[in-house]
């Protein structure tokens, strides 16, 4: 095979592939057992990569769904940014969500790999901070009307020169934020990983020689280009639409219409988002680069599930949306929220290319992260922030009904904490964990999947929280007369009496004993209900999914005469 002006033999080319695999999960191996923030080490709230010189992403780990699309976009605004300035031993540092990044709290630290004195590849690791300062603990006010609401930003700067901390840095950081011990931890962790690349990739081309490696990245990209464009040629051509709506911004409740039309034209695919609204007022935008990794991972989907990703899959892919929009929000446009956004750009594609490949994408999900921050201090009057993302239910294929407790799209490889880790970190009790049966989901020949309920009871005497869920109102669709799925909800069960529900709120005080319940929805449907077949009806019905009254009215099922 040949990739430019260098041979790379087939046996070659796979060890070069299987190092870079290597390196990535190695990467994220360093990231969880030294990183001090339990959002990394238990949710595994990051993501790892390596990238070309020109910052073409060739190895990921599997981590961050959404971070992994925006590894090409941060490393080509940085490559921009610093033009020849970069030296061996340079660490960089952004969280710019205008330069290819999401929210202020998604720290990226990329190192450039020098081999011989020229830059082989770039290692990136971006994590998601516990609190980066800004208007409340943890950073992401439901309600921020501004960037400058959301936390320290650092649009570009060295962290390390010659292999030394830029001290100054270490200081503003620990200056802005409210766990300065803890972010720094983390960024020492961030910064071990892409050490670890170095490394790695030092090896590699001290055995192949660095022309042989980067030969090998071009043949990598070039065949999952190759792949792609196949993959896209065998779908037949046509416009396909959809619309949604984001159950309001934080600041108002007003539902905000959203539309993609997607083309598909020989071995090209145009998502164009064309028509959305112009960036709300609160926090739920996400900027260009987020929007493109949102469309990244749904076509992804459609062309290779399975293959190891890299931006070769994404070449024969434009995205079109004009400047300003609710997904590609600009400076000063909060972004806080960006996933509460970006997901809704990924389950525009989903669900316009649902009809298309009904095997490979189902009716609608939960889609939120629902999100809770609960903050405070503990008994010995230190501070806690603590944050989860919570699963839901996904939707009903043809042939299989929905996923349940399955976390939500843009998130991938990421888990909730144990309910040990809760109880021994935070003054919290975990009262309840359990699908949320009661709820219920979209009936169909194949039903939605199940959400879930997760109860916290509050130990401390000085706690508050805010949260922002969307599907709220507006239910995961079903598909071919499947019904829509369950709504998310937030609910404070006062221990003085009372119960409260909410979506997105920005602020609610919380005394000791009280009940913070977490209640996500359930998948839509696919498919006549009343053709769902009886042995899947009474199995629901063995396993206290569905009750008898249901199982009548919605699917017509009647127990046999005995």
């Amino acid at each position: 095979m040949l990739s430019g002006q260098n041979a790379v033999d087939p046996v070659t080319q796979e060890i070069i592939e299987g190092k870079l695999v290597a390196t990535v999960d190695e990467m994220g191996i360093v990231m969880a057992r030294t990183s001090m923030s339990p959002v990394i080490y238990e949710v595994l709230d990051f993501a790892c990569g390596l990238l070309t010189r020109d910052g073409e992403l060739v190895a990921q780990m599997n981590g961050i769904t959404l971070f992994t699309g925006t590894f090409g976009v941060q490393v080509k605004a940085l490559i921009a940014q610093f033009g020849e300035q970069l030296a061996d031993g340079d660490v960089l540092l952004t969280n710019d969500p205008y330069a290819g990044g999401t929210h202020a709290c998604d720290f990226a630290i990329v190192k450039p790999l020098f081999v011989d004195g020229e830059i082989l590849a770039y290692a990136i690791n971006v994590a998601h901070y516990l609190d980066v300062g800004g208007s409340v603990p943890g950073s992401l006010a439901p309600n921020a009307t501004s960037v400058f609401q959301e936390g320290l930003r650092l649009p570009g700067v060295k962290v390390m020169r010659a292999d030394a901390f830029c001290d100054e840095i270490l200081h503003v950081i620990a200056a802005n934020v409210r766990m300065p011990e803890m972010a720094l931890g983390d960024l020492n962790a961030q910064i071990a990983t892409v050490r670890v690349a170095g490394r790695r990739m030092a090896e590699l081309a001290a055995k192949y020689g660095a022309d042989v490696v980067e030969a090998a990245f071009a043949h990598l990209l070039a065949t999952s280009e190759a792949s792609a464009r196949a993959a896209i040629l065998a779908l037949p051509d046509g416009v396909y639409t959809a619309t949604d709506v984001i159950d309001g911004d934080g600041v108002t409740d007003a539902p905000i219409e959203v539309r993609v039309t997607i083309t598909i034209a020989a071995d090209q695919i145009v998502a164009d988002f064309t028509g959305c609204p112009p960036a709300v007022a609160g926090p739920i935008n996400c900027a260009r680069g987020a929007l493109q990794s949102a469309v990244k991972t749904i076509v992804k989907a459609l062309i290779d599930p399975q293959a190891p990703s890299n931006e070769g899959w994404f070449r024969p892919l434009d995205v079109v949306c004009p400047p300003g929009t609710v997904f590609t929000a600009e400076l000063p446009s909060p972004t806080g929220w960006y996933y509460e956004g970006s997901v809704h750009a990924s389950e525009l594609l989903w669900k316009a290319l649902a009809p298309l490949q009904p095997g490979r994408f189902s009716a609608g999900s939960y889609s939120s992260l629902c999100v809770v921050y609960i903050s405070g201090r503990d008994e010995t009057g230190m501070p806690f922030i603590h944050i989860e993302p919570q699963h839901g239910g996904w939707g009903a294929t043809p042939d299989e009904d929905g996923a349940g407790a399955l976390i939500a799209l843009t998130d991938g490889d990421t888990y909730n904490y144990s309910v040990e880790v809760i109880e021994a970190r935070f003054p919290l009790r975990v009262r309840r964990y359990a699908l949320n049966v009661e709820g219920g989901s979209g009936a169909g020949r194949r039903r939605g999947g199940f959400g879930i309920i997760r109860e916290y009871e509050v130990l401390s005497t000085e706690a508050s929280a805010y949260a922002s869920f969307g599907r709220t109102k507006t239910l995961p669709w079903g598909v071919d007369g499947g019904a829509e799925g369950t709504a998310n909800r937030l609910e404070i069960e006062r221990h003085a009496g009372g119960l409260d529900v909410h979506g997105r709120i920005a602020h609610l005080d919380l005394a000791r004993n009280d009940i913070l319940r977490i209640v996500t929805g359930g998948g839509g449907g696919w498919g006549d209900p009343k053709e769902r077949e009886r042995p899947r009806i009474e199995q629901d019905l063995r396993d206290g999914r569905v009750t008898r009254d249901v199982a009548l009215e919605i699917y017509g099922y009647e127990e046999a005469a005995s």
